[in-house]
């Protein structure tokens, strides 16, 4: 296939992660913050729910994008728990909560990307799964974590990428889905709308 790294990324997140882990690509892309109704109906299997919500926030910005030859790129990441699905949390208490049910246990991180490319408005929908084992933590610990402010806007109470780094054991999967954009996903992905990540460095 012919590459075309002309094509703008646009990422439909105003997430400062997802903006970090994008700008790790290498590609021009700019951000336009997607305020979708991130609600689903009860009962929705996980990766129905990211998949659908990644969609969701990548068709929230197709008019933003002005019919330019672009990639929107659409993330949405869920923590899941014994089949249970653990949100962003509403205030410390429910952070206590979270941390106290993760804790010492295995838990599943669930990532869908979605992306529509412009003008021909293909869309293609992914989502990868990474299984991540936190540690046995102490009340003070938990409150200790809590008081850095860290947990409060994170879907499970914590951030790979931070100071939660010292509360995880293990992870088996795509680090980076974990902290909110699958990156191996995501280069395989733009390749199928001619953008890639690797052909634009030199001669392919």
């Amino acid at each position: 296939m012919e590459h075309d790294n002309s094509r703008l990324i646009i990422l439909a997140s105003g997430s400062p992660r997802r903006r970090e882990l994008l700008a790790l690509l290498g590609l021009p892309f700019e951000v336009i913050s997607s305020d979708a109704d991130e609600t689903t109906p009860p009962g929705l299997a996980p990766d129905d729910i990211v998949r659908s919500l990644a969609l969701r926030k990548a068709e929230a910005v197709l008019s933003a994008a002005g019919g330019r030859a672009a990639v929107i790129v659409g993330s949405d990441t869920i923590v899941v728990l014994d089949g249970k699905v653990l949100g962003k949390p509403a205030d410390p208490d429910d952070s206590r909560a979270m941390l106290q049910l993760l804790q010492g246990r295995t838990h599943q991180v669930y990532t869908g990307v979605a992306c529509i490319g412009l003008p021909e408005g293909k869309t293609l929908v992914e989502h990868r799964v990474t299984s991540v084992a936190l540690r046995a933590m102490g009340s003070d610990e938990i409150s200790a974590y809590i008081a850095t402010g860290e947990p409060a806007d994170k879907a499970g109470s914590y951030a790979i990428q931070g100071l939660g780094a010292t509360l995880v054991e293990r992870i088996e999967g795509c680090y980076f889905n974990v902290v909110g954009l699958p990156l191996s996903l995501l280069g395989k992905m733009l390749s199928d709308f001619g953008v890639s990540v690797l052909g634009r460095h030199g001669s392919h």
